[in-house]
């Protein structure tokens, strides 16, 4: 479908392709994965026509229509189910047209077109994708000038999936996604019928919904088949051959240079050392690969511990202009909570995170917090709010007026912005850059309690992997309102759900939750967060960071048996199958009249892969029976 041949790009200097060239399958459903900055989004501007390499070729299929989300839906009168109906511009066409064709072979011809492409069912696959981006029947009926902008770029996912493109680009598409449109989405790649390109850095997504990666590093790209798991498996295969490989032939060149240094001048000698010269310069050692390191974030400490507990809620009611959105608040936020709130957009999530770090009063009930509380509040699109024509270390002075630049320097360098950047306005900084800062500003007073309102959206995969590390070693509580399956299977060991009006706790994990999702629940039956019984979470207090350590080393446990037994089962699969074939090639008579060597060969080849297969079983048995004891555990 896609054939990129040495493609070169350069933009403001900057060389993001260098002699790149990779082929995607037509089909096939792709990961684009790569650094914030690499460029991942300018290749998609290159395959949609919209510049030019500057040396190279972009060949996609003649003829193919080419899809991607448009910046979102326009805010016009017309409905949201109408304006994804608009997005199939050939039906739409059609449908004009059978209104005022006269000839009876044209209405002919355009009654058949409209079959072959099942105009007849449109409004119910609209609708059906709507539903699985989150609008219900009312809101399908709603005009598109009524929502917001998050909203409005579910609608145009929505068009965009409807007209089934035969390319379909997507960059980051459940940014603006909660999870349970997450979900959706990833089912409905997973069984999308022509080529898929998607940039994203959620891991479950690429791993359930796709069956290739493409990786942009260094100004190359490689394709890898596999979802997200594989990919970094066989990456690290492939670099830990090329480490050896280098080390061998740095080894080899160096023998051969003493030799040089020993015999150079000694003229019995020279000729051979002159043929060691020789051969030394044709050995090329393979180029170092090494994953460029990520600095982690930094979340200074709190200044003094925080009492138990550090907020409290009874009864609580919150919403805006007198119209409640949350109602029947009654919880508590200790020390070392590690809470993830959950649910569908538009239920309070980011009401609830509003009111917690101080920014909407109670309408009704009490909410007591601990003197002295500190709190971190990292809002959803806040990103978009700083100070673009600033550079950071102007974005800093404020908070540290009698510091020294040098010390603001250090700071910054802790938040991870490298010394090239801090003084770059804010408005030329990468997304990623933008985030690490922003954690560095909202965190800098030393926190008791952070909330975050989807921190990961601007990160990519490494980022936050070290977003992962540095919650869990952070010594505050810690609510999460995320999307985001891996960040919150790592770090939270609580989940509150937001539906119904109110926050209720869920008594099982992120598991049990897509579970309940996925079979039409809308969410647990009403239950007061404050159901666990308050006495024995302040009893249980001074172990609970060690608790959410050893959990945290357990759920990992898990996350890397579940892959080492899906691993092992695919290797089975095809150690089964090549035994198979070579069994079936050992059973044919004209095989030994032939060849007798070959059928030695195969039969040594046999014995191998068998011998393989039980080492490969043995593993998967073991993975197995310690996965069965963790998951007969209690629940988290």
């Amino acid at each position: 479908m896609i054939t990129i041949d040495n493609l070169t790009y350069r933009i403001e200097g900057r060389i993001l392709f260098d002699d790149a060239s990779v082929a995607v399958p037509a089909g096939s459903r792709t990961g684009l994965v790569g650094r914030n900055g690499s460029g991942k989004t300018t290749l998609f501007r290159l395959i949609r026509g919209e510049i030019l390499p500057d040396a190279g070729d972009i060949t996609v299929r003649k003829g193919a229509r080419i899809g991607s989300v448009a910046q979102e839906a326009p805010a016009t009168d017309e409905s949201v189910l109408d304006t994804v109906l608009m997005a199939d511009t050939e039906r739409l066409a059609l449908m004009r047209e059978a209104e005022t064709a006269t000839d009876a072979h044209r209405i002919a011809e355009i009654h058949t077109r409209l079959a072959d492409i099942s105009a007849h069912t449109a409004e119910a696959r609209a609708s059906a994708i709507l539903k699985g981006l989150g609008f219900d029947n009312h809101s399908q009926r709603q005009s598109c000038a009524r929502l917001s902008g998050g909203w409005r770029m579910r609608v145009a996912l929505g068009g965009l999936l409807y007209s089934e493109p035969d390319l379909l680009l997507l960059d980051e598409p459940t940014n603006y996604l909660d999870l349970e449109g997450a979900l959706w989405l990833e089912k409905y790649l997973a069984a999308y019928p022509r080529t898929v390109l998607i940039i994203s850095h959620d891991r479950h997504l690429l791993n359930q919904a796709v069956g290739s990666i493409v990786e942009l590093d260094h100004t190359k790209l490689e394709f890898y088949r596999g979802g997200f798991d594989t990919f970094e498996r066989t990456r690290r295969i492939r670099r830990e051959l090329s480490h050896k490989t280098r080390e061998k032939q740095l080894a080899r060149i160096a023998h051969m240079q003493s030799y040089v240094d020993r015999f150079r001048y000694k003229e019995s000698k020279a000729r051979q050392a002159q043929a060691r010269l020789k051969a030394i310069a044709r050995l090329a050692p393979p180029e170092a690969l090494f994953d460029d390191s990520v600095v982690p974030f930094s979340f200074p400490k709190p200044k003094r511990p925080a009492s138990a507990p550090m907020l409290s809620l009874d009864d609580v009611s919150v919403g805006y202009d007198g119209t409640p959105v949350l109602t029947g608040l009654t919880a508590r936020i200790d020390p070392e909570d590690r809470i993830a709130v959950v649910g569908v957009n538009g239920n309070g999530k980011s009401t609830f995170a509003k009111l917690i770090a101080g920014e909407l009063e109670p309408m009704s009930g009490t909410l007591t917090r601990a003197r002295k509380l500190e709190v971190a509040y990292l809002a959803q699109h806040q990103i978009d709010k700083l100070r673009a024509d600033q550079t950071p270390l102007a974005q800093l002075a404020p908070l540290t007026p009698d510091d020294s630049e040098a010390r603001r320097r250090a700071l910054l360098a802790n938040m991870g912005l490298p010394t090239s950047r801090m003084e770059t306005r804010v408005g030329d900084l990468s997304g990623g850059e933008k985030a690490r800062l922003l954690f560095g500003l909202i965190s800098f007073v030393g926190p008791h309690l952070l909330i975050l309102d989807e921190p990961t959206s601007h990160l990519d995969i490494d980022s936050r992997d070290s977003l992962v590390e540095s919650l869990n070693d952070f010594e505050g509580a810690v609510i999460l309102v995320s999307h985001d399956r891996h960040l919150i299977e790592a770090t939270a060991d609580q989940i509150w759900i937001a539906a119904g009006g109110t926050i209720s706790e869920f008594e099982d994990d992120l598991d049990g939750y897509r579970r309940m999702v996925a079979g039409g629940r809308a969410g647990p039956a009403p239950k007061a967060v404050a159901a666990v019984d308050r006495t024995a979470r302040v009893a249980a207090q001074p172990n609970r960071k060690a608790q959410r350590q050893a959990t945290a080393v357990e759920r990992e446990k898990m996350v890397d048996l579940r892959r080492t037994v899906r691993q092992a089962e695919a290797m089975m699969d095809r150690l089964h199958r090549d035994i198979g074939r070579i069994e079936e090639r050992l059973a044919d008579p004209a095989l030994y009249e032939d060849s007798h060597d070959e059928a030695v060969s195969l039969a040594t080849e046999r014995a191998r892969m068998e011998e393989g297969l039980s080492a490969v079983e043995a593993e998967w048995l073991a993975a197995t029976q310690t996965l069965e004891g963790l998951e007969r555990g209690p629940k988290r």
